[in-house]
C-alpha cells in the first residue's frame, strides 16, 4: 500500500443524510441515507471514477466531498487537512485546492454573467488578481480550453454544451487547485463532444499535475480516464479495484450486472453475450434493506447477507469487495 504523504485526498467513513420532515402522526425522523459510510482514497495525480445507477450517491459523496453539503458523519482529510472541521479562512484556502466541474452546462453558468467574469468569480473571491493581471489570466485559461479571447465578452446563451462545458473546466482551473471533482462532467454532452473533453482533461492532467475525482453512470468512459473504480450502490462502495483489474475480473453481483448492460459494437458478439440483469427495484434510501444493501436484488443471496453489512475486503492486489460470498 503507499504510504500515506502519497494520497492528496481520504476520506473516511463519510456519512450524509438529508432529513424529512416526520408525518402528522409519526414521531420517527425519517431521512435520506444518500451516502453511508464511505471510505476511499486519491492518490496525487491519479483519476479516481466513482460511478454506479443514478440516485446511488455518488454525487451526494462528492458535494460533500467538498463541503457543498454538511457531512452527517465521518472524516474528510485533503493534504493533510482536516476538511470537516475547518472554518473560515481555513475553509477557503482549502476550497481553493479543491474545484468542481458541474453536471449541467446550461445551469451552472450565470446567464448575466459574462465568460470573462464567469472564469474569473473564484479569482474575485480569493482577491488573486485585478486589473490587466485579471484580464491575462482569463485569456490564457479559455485558450486552455480550446475557446478564443474574444470569447471572454460574450454570454453563456451564445455557445453550445460542449463550449459551455470548457468553460465550466475553465472555471474550475482558475485558481490553480491540485484536485477536481468532475461531476458527471460529459453526461449531458453528445457522444463526440464527450471524447473531446475527456481527451482535453487528460491533457490538462498530464499538464498541470491535477487529480481527478470523476463521477459517472458510463463505465465504458470512465474505464478511458481512470486509474482505479469504486463502485457504488444505494450510497455505499461495493468494489474498488485498478480500472483494468474491474473490467477484467468483476467480482461483486452488482458490479457485473454493471457491465454486462455496457453495449458492444460488435452485433455478433452482443447477440450472443449473457446479459445479469439484478431483480427487483432499487430500495428505498429513506428505508434500505437490512445488512448487504444489495442482497433484494441478488442472486446469490444467503442468510448472512440479511444480517450483516459486508465490509470492503482486499482479495489481493489491492482490490476490495464488500461481499459475503466472496468470504466463503
Amino acid at each position: 500500500m503507499a504510504a500515506r504523504e502519497e494520497y492528496i485526498l481520504e476520506v473516511n467513513n463519510l456519512v450524509k443524510h438529508f432529513p424529512l420532515g416526520g408525518g402528522l402522526f409519526s414521531k420517527k425522523q425519517q431521512a435520506v441515507q444518500a451516502v453511508n459510510g464511505i471510505s476511499l482514497k486519491v492518490k496525487r495525480g491519479e483519476t479516481l471514477g466513482i460511478v454506479g445507477e443514478s440516485g446511488c450517491g455518488k454525487s451526494t459523496a462528492g458535494r460533500t466531498i467538498i463541503r457543498l453539503y454538511e457531512p452527517t458523519a465521518g472524516q474528510i482529510i485533503f493534504e493533510g487537512k482536516d476538511v470537516t472541521k475547518a472554518q473560515g479562512n481555513d475553509l477557503m484556502e482549502l476550497r481553493r485546492n479543491m474545484q468542481m466541474i458541474f453536471q449541467d452546462p446550461y445551469a451552472s453558468l450565470n446567464p448575466r454573467m459574462t465568460v470573462g467574469d464567469i472564469v474569473a468569480e473564484a479569482i474575485d473571491i480569493h482577491r488573486l488578481l485585478t486589473g490587466q493581471k485579471r484580464t491575462q489570466r482569463i485569456f490564457e485559461l479559455l485558450k486552455i480550453v480550446g475557446l478564443n479571447p474574444e470569447h471572454a465578452n460574450r454570454f453563456p446563451h451564445e455557445f453550445s454544451g460542449g463550449q459551455r462545458q470548457r468553460i465550466g473546466i475553465a472555471r474550475a482551473l482558475a485558481v490553480n487547485p491540485s484536485l477536481i471533482i468532475c461531476d458527471e462532467p460529459i453526461s449531458a454532452l453528445d457522444v463526440s463532444i464527450q471524447a473531446q473533453v475527456v481527451n482535453m482533461l487528460e491533457e490538462l492532467q498530464q499538464k498541470l499535475g491535477l487529480t481527478y475525482l470523476f463521477i459517472a453512470h458510463d463505465l465504458s468512459m470512465v474505464k478511458y480516464i481512470s486509474h482505479r473504480i469504486a463502485v457504488m450502490y444505494l450510497g455505499r462502495i461495493v468494489e474498488l479495484t485498478s480500472s483494468k483489474d474491474l473490467y477484467a475480473n468483476p467480482m461483486h453481483p452488482y458490479t457485473q450486472g454493471l457491465l454486462s448492460a455496457i453495449p458492444i459494437p460488435d452485433p455478433h458478439v452482443e447477440a450472443q453475450r449473457r446479459r445479469i440483469i439484478p431483480k427487483g427495484n432499487v430500495p428505498s434510501p429513506i428505508d434500505p434493506p437490512s445488512g448487504c444493501y444489495f442482497r433484494t436484488r441478488c442472486p446469490h443471496a444467503m442468510d448472512v447477507c440479511a444480517k450483516e453489512a459486508p465490509e470492503l475486503t482486499e482479495m489481493g492486489n489491492e482490490h476490495l469487495v464488500a461481499c459475503h460470498l466472496l468470504k466463503k
